[in-house]
């Protein structure tokens, strides 16, 4: 029994750090949106832990990954799952762009866990991290804990001279996680699923390319931010 459960965990680790090799259709992706969506509106919805509308405010572009899986066995970890990302642009906040967020570790670890990150551009130097096919956040662009409810005060200008502030939630806590190491790439099969083959996210988190079919992620940061 427990040889099963270490390979089990071993299985979770490599499909945690493996690429994602699966065609998703266009349904899929309408559900990862939603997805992302629900994890924002619950979020924003206690006040006392959200995002803080002073910062909310300054961002230029947020990326909700709801349900990364993390897991780890043998002092091998790893983390994987998808989201999606809209920028803001003279029309609204743009249709999502579809990405995937992995990352390894090293060290004691043992279980599984599910956790949203939630990701504040602050800048324009943080967006064009974004807009790469691949980059490392707090490698590629600095990243800082993000501050919650309350906790926005004089620190929060402090703060926002990083290009992300990252966000967690994991069994109901809403904290800010200064995660290094996640490693976030473009999803071009969601991409081409709802925009069509060979469209860049520059294309779609700019305003240029746009599918109400996913507008439920978009629609719900402009209830919540100004």
């Amino acid at each position: 029994m427990k040889f099963r459960f270490t390979f089990a965990l071993a299985c979770a680790v490599c499909l945690a750090l493996a690429p994602n090799a699966a065609a998703f259709n266009k349904a899929d992706a309408v559900k990862q949106s939603n997805k992302a969506a629900t994890v924002f509106k619950e979020i924003m919805d206690a006040p006392d832990k959200a995002v803080p509308d002073s910062v909310l405010a300054k961002a230029v572009c947020i990326a909700v990954f709801p349900g990364v899986i993390k897991a780890g066995v043998l002092g091998l970890g790893g983390r994987g799952g998808r989201g999606v990302a809209s920028c803001r642009t003279k029309s609204g906040w743009s249709s999502p762009a579809f990405f995937d967020l992995k990352g390894g570790s090293l060290g004691p670890q043992i279980g599984v866990q599910s956790t949203d990150f939630v990701f504040l551009f602050m800048n324009e130097k943080g967006l064009n991290s974004l807009l790469k096919s691949k980059f490392e956040v707090g490698g590629d662009a600095s990243v800082a804990a993000g501050p919650v409810g309350r906790q926005a005060g004089a620190s929060t200008d402090l703060k926002l001279n990083a290009e992300i502030l990252s966000y967690s939630r994991s069994k109901g806590l809403f904290i800010g996680l200064e995660l290094k190491g996640a490693v976030i790439t473009l999803d071009e099969s969601d991409m081409e699923a709802v925009y069509g083959k060979g469209v860049p996210a520059e294309t779609v988190l700019k305003g240029s390319k746009a599918s109400a079919d996913v507008a439920t992620f978009p629609t719900t940061l402009k209830r919540y931010s100004k």
